[in-house]
């Protein structure tokens, strides 16, 4: 598997260190990267997360945009300037630092959400707020798209 995915939830210890899921310490390490990449989300109360395909991406954003433009400045500011490198302990631990953990409200526990190419660390609370909202939103989606798909001659059945 090289992608990010399932939902895992795993305490902070008293030194401030939590446990990257084993999968996706696994999906690390097939992708070569040295850390644990992490910026706050521009979208949500969370923290993006992942490796080298996460960095990837960033560059490939940044770059659509001409160099020195006030686009991709901001873009660069907002995704390089936020993002840490954090250091994956042997037992697979990492340190949230105090800014990041402010960003996502994270406390006592925290919440991974895999996403494909990255994943996500949330509160634990806020992420089960946010997939039930993403859950209600898909399935109006899924009505639409059903609505405008379906031949105005069939039942339906």
């Amino acid at each position: 598997m090289d992608r990010f995915v399932s939902t895992y939830t795993m305490r902070l210890d008293a030194k401030g260190r939590v446990s990257i899921p084993a999968p996706y310490r696994t999906v690390l390490a097939k992708d070569g990267a040295d850390g644990l990449y992490c910026h706050p989300s521009l979208a949500e109360p969370a923290l993006d997360a992942g490796g080298n395909r996460l960095i990837g991406e960033i560059d490939a954003l940044i770059g659509r945009y001409p160099p020195y433009s006030e686009a991709r400045e901001e873009l660069a500011a907002a995704l390089y300037g936020t993002s840490e490198t954090l250091r994956i302990d042997p037992e697979g631990r990492v340190v949230l630092t105090e800014t990041l953990k402010s960003h996502a409200g994270v406390a006592g526990e925290v919440a991974f959400v895999g996403l494909g190419h990255k994943f996500r660390i949330w509160e634990p609370e806020r992420l089960k707020a946010h997939l039930a909202e993403a859950t209600r939103r898909v399935r109006e989606l899924r009505r639409a798209i059903g609505s405008q798909a379906q031949d105005p001659g069939s039942t339906g059945a």
